[in-house]
This record gives structure tokens, C-alpha cells and sequence, in this order.
């Protein structure tokens, strides 16, 4: 028995397969030295930690089939060894009665890489010759089509390739037989047939004009036995300068029919271009500028210059371009119209400019609303100011009243004793009678300074952002600040005078574009957090100093100058604000910028 062993065992060292004997347990009781070369010496471990390098059983592990009697024969691929191996794997009944499963290995990756490049080369040139655009055949001598692609298929209008296979060529496909022929004559008298012109019929009978490109198929003894070749559909190039024409008319259509002006000229500012609506807002006749007029004369003096030199800046995306410059044009009536141009040179193949287009838009209606929503933000300012002065206004006449009254008492006292008939008691009823005007005139400045009791109604505070942002858009432009909005679109509404709001985001916002005189970022989000609503304002301007950060909201503390506010307006958002049941804070370093953070109670939300 032992020499039957040993016997074995050099028979599975000699083969150049790897072999590999498991137990019932899954550990290793033999490996071949090929087993070993590839897997490494995995004797009394588990297969899987040495055959897959896992530390449980396979997921799609067999052996319970080979220990159940059954023989296995499998292709897999084994990542430890970076091999393709064809695995039979057999149970072998040891003496005891118990089971082993015998593996062995048989390295087939060579086969495999063959036979998956034999694939690939023959899916490449299937491939290659199913997904050509153009029609390819393979056709005999005797006039049958031996072979041919989809898109020949689709363009004669078969969806069988079996019927295809089985038409005549002369006679089904041409619509003259004898051209057939002399294809048949020229392409064996040449080799090869380029670019033929053709006539041929779908299989419904339509005409289709077509270029036939082909050469002759030879045996190994040299005789022709057929052709091969392409055909590409004429009709499509037709259709396409048919497209292509009626897409410069379209297109042309879009130009005179744009809402903007639409105009262009050579390099030397002759007008080449004027479209409908640059008739309609400048004035003048197409008829009378193509050709005839310099664009210099409908800008102002040295205004055309001008936008050529910034069109030719990097200010833009690309050289070359400008993108809505704030410009003006003289009318031919000699008024003046006002709004936006983008325009952009024109180059050629090589690069050289050959004219130049612009288009404009008339903005006089909306230069008009900014305008009146300038003097409304202005009236809005004025309006705080008021508020403010009659707040302290009211603040002063209360902390002059206690004293005034005091005062009051005190002369009335005295009266009880001077004398009436003593000159120091009309000295007092008139002391005492002015301080009854005064404190009369400080009464009347109470009401007359008490804030209006506001309208409050539940608003919502995206609106009132956008709104308030809309008053300041142009002007950020101007100043190159850049506006960033992120604002929620789940934010629930609050409770709030709508007018006292925006008091607030206006006082902010102007604070926000002084603090960034050369340009910069106002972020503005919005979001909700604990049952409020939280509004973040950011700027990257000049920050605020820290011994300034606690005085801020402080009545008439200022570090502007008296030109530009007199202190009131955070100390008037501070008190809106609050009286909101809500709260603002600021943070901000100098040169870094600020932020203010400002929360209000979310409108019924359960306290």
C-alpha cells in the first residue's frame, strides 16, 4: 500500500498539471510542486485561505457535490495565480471510508488569450463592417450579394437579410440592368471602381442615386470571383445642403426676427449686417446703411474705439469677446438709445479676423424701473432716518420728562409759600408756566415721534431677499460685487411687518456694498434651524475692527464718514429685530469681512 502511495505520488509530481487533494474538512492533504510553485506550499491549511487567500468558504463553493459522488469540470479563473485553469475535480474514498476531493489544475490561459484575441479580431472586423455609415457588400460574379451590412440594408429598405441575399443585382437593384454590366466590365478591366455614379431602387421601388466604390475578389489561383465594396447614399448628401440651406435661411429668420439688434461689420467698420429690430430702435433703413454706413456714425464720438478696445481685452471669457458692456447709440433722429452689447469677432479658418457682430439689447424700460426703484431705496433710506431720529427723539422727551416734573412739583410748592401779592410769586407762575409748555411740547414730541404700529402678517422672507437684492443689482454690477444666493426652498414663513424687514436687509446690503469698494462677494442664505428662520449675510470687504465689533449696533456710532450716515441704521435693525422676537449677530475681522446672522421665530411654530 505504501509503495501504491508513493507510486502515486510520482505519478502527480510528474504531471504538469497541478494537483491538489482536499479533505472533508477542507484542508490541504497533498499539492503537487506545481500546486506548490503557483499557490505556495498550502499543506494542512484551508483551501480557500491558500487557493482564493479568503478567510471563509467560497461562496460558490462545489465541494459538497464532488463529496456527494459527483465528478466537476470547470473553467475559472484563479486571481492568486493570475491563471485560467481547466479544474476536474473527482471524490477519492480513503481507506477509513472517508471522502477527498481531488483537483487538478490544468493551465489554460495561453488557450484562453488566443481564443479571446481570435474573438475580439473577428468582433473587431464584424464589427467594423456591421457599424460602417455607409453600405459594404460582398457580391459574386454571377450577380448575387454574398454578404452586406446593416446600413446597405436599412438604405435599400431590407429588414430581412435573407431575402436581400437572394435578389439579382441586375435586375432588383439597378434601375438600368446594363449598368450593371458595365460595372461588371470596368472593374475587371481596372481592378477597381471609384466613386461611380448610380442609379438604385429600394425595395419598394424608389429611386436612390448613390457612389459606388469597389474592386475585384480573387481565388488562390487568381481568377475573379467576385466583388467587393462600398455604396454611399447620395440622397443623404442632397437632403443635407437642402438642411443646410434651409438652416441659413432659418437662421436668418432668427436674426431679423430677434427682439435685440442685430448687426455686424467688416474690419473697417462698414455695416454688413442690420436686422429688423436694429431698424426699429435706431432708426435706420437696412437699405441705407449695409454697405453704405460706418458704425462709427451711429455711436457717439469715440465710443467705437472704445468697444473695439475692449473687445480686444481678456476681460471676457476669451479675447475677442464682450459680454453685455453698458454702451449708448445715436439714433438717426439724434436721440440717444441706452442699454447692453455683446459682441465678438468673427475669424476665419486661419484665424484672421474678418468682421465683427455684436448684438444689443434696449434697455431704456429697465434703466426707467431702476431708476424709480433707486428713488424708492432712496426714499426707504429717508424714511429710516426718520424712524430712527423719532425713536431717539422719543428717548430723549421720556428722559426729560421725569426731571421737567420734578421740576414741576417743586415750583408748585414753593408757591404755597410766597405771598400772591409778591413779585418773586410772578416770577415763579411764569417760571412754573413755561415748564408747563415745555413739558406740554415734550409731550406732543411723544406722539408725534412714536413708530407707527406696524402691519405684521406672516411673509415670507425668500420674497422679501429678492426683492430687496433686485433694488441693489445694478449697482453691485457697477461696483463688481458679485451676488451668491443660496436660499432654502423648504423655508417656512414668519410673522413680521414687511416694511421694518426690509429696513433691514436694505441697511445691511448697503453696508455690505461701502465695505467693498473694489469689488468682491455678498453671500445671502437662508435656512431653518431650532424652529427659526436663520438669514447669513456675508461680505468679503474690509471686515470691522475688533474694539468697533461691540458698538455696532449702538445709536450714532459710525465709521463712515458724516457724508455717508450718522450711526442709526444697524441700531434701528437691532430694534426691529428684536421687537420681531428674533436676535442679530455679527461676526467679522478686519480685511477678512462680515457676517450677520439673523434668526426669527418660524410663524405658529409650538413653543
Amino acid at each position: 500500500m505504501k509503495n501504491d502511495l508513493q507510486r502515486l505520488i510520482a505519478i502527480f509530481e510528474a504531471m504538469a498539471d497541478g494537483v491538489c487533494i482536499v479533505n472533508q474538512d477542507l484542508t490541504i492533504e497533498f499539492m503537487n510542486s506545481v500546486m506548490v510553485e503557483k499557490f505556495c506550499d498550502g499543506i494542512g491549511t484551508k483551501c480557500y485561505k491558500t487557493l482564493e487567500n479568503r478567510n471563509k468558504i467560497c461562496t460558490n463553493c462545489e465541494a459538497a457535490r464532488v463529496f456527494n459522488g459527483e465528478t466537476l469540470h470547470q473553467e475559472v479563473y484563479n486571481k492568486i495565480a493570475d491563471k485560467f485553469y481547466d479544474i476536474v475535480e473527482v471524490p477519492l474514498k480513503n481507506d477509513d471510508g472517508t471522502l477527498s476531493k481531488l483537483s487538478i489544475f490544468r493551465d489554460i490561459s495561453l488557450k484562453k488569450k488566443q481564443e479571446e484575441k481570435l474573438k475580439a479580431s473577428e468582433e473587431h472586423y464584424r464589427r467594423l463592417f456591421e457599424l460602417v455609415g455607409c453600405g459594404v457588400f460582398i457580391s459574386s460574379k454571377e450577380g448575387k450579394f454574398l454578404d452586406a451590412n446593416l446600413a446597405l440594408l436599412e438604405m435599400l429598405g431590407y429588414s430581412n437579410r435573407e431575402e436581400f441575399l437572394r435578389i439579382d443585382i441586375a435586375h432588383d437593384l439597378y434601375i438600368r440592368p446594363e449598368d450593371r454590366q458595365s460595372f461588371v466590365e470596368t472593374i475587371e478591366r481596372e481592378g477597381n471602381v471609384i466613386d461611380l455614379d448610380v442609379e438604385f431602387k429600394k425595395r419598394d421601388g424608389t429611386p436612390i442615386p448613390a457612389l459606388l466604390t469597389g474592386h475585384v475578389r480573387f481565388d488562390h489561383k487568381g481568377n475573379v470571383t467576385g466583388y467587393e465594396g462600398i455604396i454611399v447614399d447620395q440622397t443623404l448628401r442632397k437632403q443635407m445642403e437642402r438642411e443646410v440651406r434651409e438652416t441659413n435661411d432659418f437662421l436668418n429668420n432668427i436674426i431679423h426676427s430677434s427682439a435685440n439688434s442685430i448687426m455686424a461689420t467688416d474690419m473697417k467698420g462698414t455695416i454688413i449686417l442690420w436686422n429688423q429690430s436694429a431698424e426699429e430702435i435706431l432708426g435706420y433703413k437696412t437699405k441705407d446703411v449695409v454697405g453704405k454706413l460706418n458704425i462709427t456714425k451711429v455711436y457717439p464720438e469715440g465710443m467705437a474705439k472704445k468697444v473695439m478696445e475692449k473687445i480686444r481685452t481678456n476681460e471676457n471669457d476669451r479675447k475677442g469677446l464682450l459680454k453685455f458692456y453698458p454702451v449708448v447709440f445715436v439714433k438717426q433722429d439724434g436721440t440717444i438709445a441706452e442699454g447692453n452689447l455683446s459682441a465678438s469677432i468673427v475669424y476665419d479658418e486661419n484665424h484672421n479676423e474678418i468682421a465683427t457682430v455684436g448684438i444689443f439689447t434696449d434697455l431704456k424700460e429697465r434703466l426707467e424701473m431702476e431708476r424709480r426703484l433707486k428713488t424708492t431705496q432712496e426714499q426707504l433710506l429717508q424714511s429710516e432716518k426718520l424712524a430712527a431720529m423719532g425713536r431717539l427723539t422719543s428717548q430723549i422727551a421720556h428722559e426729560l420728562n421725569n426731571p421737567l416734573y420734578g421740576i414741576m412739583n417743586t415750583l408748585e410748592l414753593m408757591k404755597t409759600e410766597i405771598s400772591p401779592d409778591n413779585k418773586r410769586r410772578k416770577l415763579l407762575e411764569m417760571a412754573l408756566s413755561e415748564i408747563v409748555r415745555l413739558s406740554e411740547l415734550l409731550r406732543k414730541m411723544l406722539t408725534f415721534s412714536k413708530p407707527d404700529q406696524k402691519e405684521k402678517q406672516p411673509v415670507d422672507i425668500n420674497t422679501i431677499l429678492d426683492e430687496m437684492l433686485l433694488l441693489h443689482k445694478k449697482q453691485f454690477r457697477e461696483n463688481d460685487i458679485i451676488i451668491s444666493m443660496t436660499l432654502s426652498s423648504e423655508l417656512e414663513l414668519v410673522y413680521a411687518s414687511k416694511n421694518q424687514l426690509r429696513q433691514v436687509f436694505l441697511n445691511i446690503f448697503n453696508n455690505a456694498g461701502d465695505a467693498m469698494p473694489a469689488g468682491g462677494t455678498l453671500a445671502v442664505e437662508t435656512n431653518t434651524a431650532g424652529g427659526e428662520i436663520v438669514i447669513e449675510i456675508s461680505d468679503t470687504g474690509l471686515g470691522i475692527k475688533e474694539e468697533n465689533i461691540n458698538k455696532i449696533f449702538d445709536a450714532f456710532f459710525t465709521t463712515k464718514s458724516s457724508v455717508k450716515g450718522v450711526g442709526l441704521g444697524l441700531s434701528v435693525c437691532y430694534g426691529f429685530i428684536v421687537e420681531h422676537g428674533g436676535d442679530i449677530k455679527v461676526e467679522s475681522k478686519e480685511g477678512s469681512g462680515t457676517k450677520f446672522t439673523i434668526t426669527l421665530p418660524i410663524h405658529n411654530h409650538p413653543q
